[in-house]
């Protein structure tokens, strides 16, 4: 479905109708003594060559630029692939180096685009490659993994994470026997990977969570992926909960969705902020790339705008920002990553995350419900 269908069919819906004063008391930024979290601040801002702006990614030792170029948007349906690989090209030319992809995006086009982009001219050395994988289990994992690979036109990926942890079993599932961290692992010595990342977008608290599940098998991530907008600080905020735990932990963290996803529904929620000021709160907090999706060309000059022009906010105009965004980021209507299911694309497609482990499989009575 298109971007701008899902919005209409949300908005017919009335999904972003007002939410009651229950839940947004239930469900609002998390506070000590009714002060809400503070936002953790950026120390250092990056280094500015050219049109683009560069930050060290995390514990890596690598640097990366601070836009990312998002692999599901300029591959979605309505785009020659010609265009794709056009803008994929102009992107790193002018100093991209951050590629995000999945194995599940546009059904796998995506990768394929990518890959095609990079395998012409020496593209492929210029960039830090990410892409992410839906399997929950080591033989969907290992599979998908091969999958991505191939697609892309490569021997290996810099980084490849667990896409969309979106329930409290996506940890326990990963880290069982027979679960995905294996072939993670396995892939790491291999030199298929160089590092492990994890991402969702649906609650900071599995983030936590999927954190919590690493240690107890003393496992450490390098990378997470995670929504920051200026909606975000308003409710069951990722950049207030969990970023501070992911700062404090170095870990190389990416964000994404400074628009809101679904066509850039924050910039049609009446709240007064510009694209350039979405870009440039994202890149306020202490993250080491901001994942945008660039689909035509001024996006594509939009994010450089955004890199080139990005200063530290004084706290003035971060409360300015934030003032415009409150009534409506207070309850989740504009962050339908998180308000609804619209996005959860694991849970409408079960089997891309494989069977149960072994473990599962053994001790579940039959025909359990």
């Amino acid at each position: 479905m298109e971007r701008r269908d899902v919005f209409k069919s949300i908005a017919a819906a009335g999904l972003l109708a007002g939410a009651s004063a229950a839940r947004a008391q239930t469900e609002a930024v998390p506070d000590v003594g009714g002060v809400p979290l503070p936002l953790p601040q950026l120390r250092d801002p990056g280094q500015l060559r050219g049109e683009m702006l560069y930050r060290p990614f995390g514990a890596t030792g690598q640097t990366v630029s601070a836009i990312g170029f998002g692999g599901s948007h300029f591959a979605k349906p309505g785009i020659a692939e010609a265009e794709s690989i056009r803008l994929c090209h102009q992107a790193v030319d002018r100093g991209i180096t951050f590629m995000d992809n999945s194995w599940d995006y546009n059904k796998g086009d995506s990768e394929v685009r990518m890959g095609n982009a990079l395998s012409q001219g020496g593209y492929r050395d210029k960039v830090f490659l990410m892409t992410k994988v839906d399997g929950r289990t080591a033989q969907s994992a290992r599979q998908q993994l091969d999958d991505s690979l191939r697609r892309l036109k490569t021997d290996h990926v810099e980084l490849w994470q667990f896409h969309e942890i979106l329930r409290f079993d996506d940890p326990d599932r990963i880290f069982a026997k027979g679960g995905a961290i294996e072939v993670a692992q396995q892939a790491r010595q291999a030199g298929k990977i160089r590092w492990i990342g994890y991402t969702g977008h649906k609650d900071p608290h599995i983030h936590l969570y999927m954190l919590e599940v690493a240690a107890r098998h003393g496992f450490r991530f390098d990378a997470v992926l995670f929504p920051s907008n200026v909606m975000d600080a308003h409710f069951r905020s990722f950049s207030r909960t969990f970023m501070p735990r992911a700062v404090s932990e170095n870990l190389a963290i990416q964000t994404m969705k400074p628009f809101g996803g679904a066509d850039g529904v924050i910039l049609k929620s009446g709240a007064q902020v510009q694209p350039v000021e979405c870009l440039h709160y994202a890149l306020n907090l202490p993250t080491s790339v901001v994942i945008t999706g660039i689909d035509n060309q001024r996006a594509l000059d939009g994010a450089f705008d955004a890199a080139k022009t990005f200063k530290p906010l004084s706290q003035a105009e971060l409360d300015n920002l934030l003032a415009r965004t409150a009534q409506a980021g207070a309850a989740g209507e504009y962050e339908l990553f998180k308000t609804s299911a619209h996005f959860d694309t694991t849970a409408r497609n079960a089997p891309w995350l494989g069977g149960e482990s072994p473990t599962v499989e053994r001790l579940a009575p039959p025909n359990a419900g």
